[in-house]
């Protein structure tokens, strides 16, 4: 590879340099790396020099200036941010009515994530007790509720 020739003649003046005198010399080798118009090339043939390198620090001292040569990576694309369940305990309009049997079971989803709860009446008190379901009773419910004239319409369940 002649248009290399340049390039291998600082690597020996590297590799025959004084540990003082080897800054200076890698500054010229970046300087004359940066010259070419396609820089991957330069940085695959300084690799391949670098692997046939026995002298582990002259390794290191080529490593640096492969390193200094390589472009910066591109940011990458920020991922969308999923809409995240609220902090805190859920109010009642973070949740939609997705069932609602007279008989006393109400069933919500919450509009963020997939966390479902029923309401149902509690015998001994009358009282209203609402509760989180776990994801084997959601499947349950669904498959003993379906075809029900009791689910609410226009709602994702």
């Amino acid at each position: 590879m002649p248009a290399f020739d340049a390039l291998d003649a600082v690597l020996d003046r590297l590799a025959a340099a004084s540990w003082k005198e080897r800054e200076s010399i890698k500054e010229e080798l970046v300087a004359l790396g940066q010259q070419f118009d396609d820089v991957s090339t330069v940085l695959s043939h300084l690799e391949m020099k670098s692997r046939a390198i026995d002298d582990l620090e002259l390794r290191w001292e080529v490593e640096a200036v492969i390193e200094t040569l390589t472009p910066p990576e591109p940011d990458p694309e920020p991922e969308p941010e999923a809409e995240k369940a609220p902090e805190g305990p859920l109010q009642p309009g973070d949740l939609d009515m997705v069932y609602e049997d007279p008989r006393g079971l109400i069933l919500y989803k919450s509009k963020v994530g997939e966390r479902w709860f029923a309401t149902q009446r509690d015998p001994r008190t009358g009282q209203p007790q609402t509760f989180e379901l776990r994801p084997s009773e959601i499947q349950q419910l669904k498959m003993q509720l379906m075809g029900s004239p009791y689910w609410v319409t226009g709602t994702s369940a």
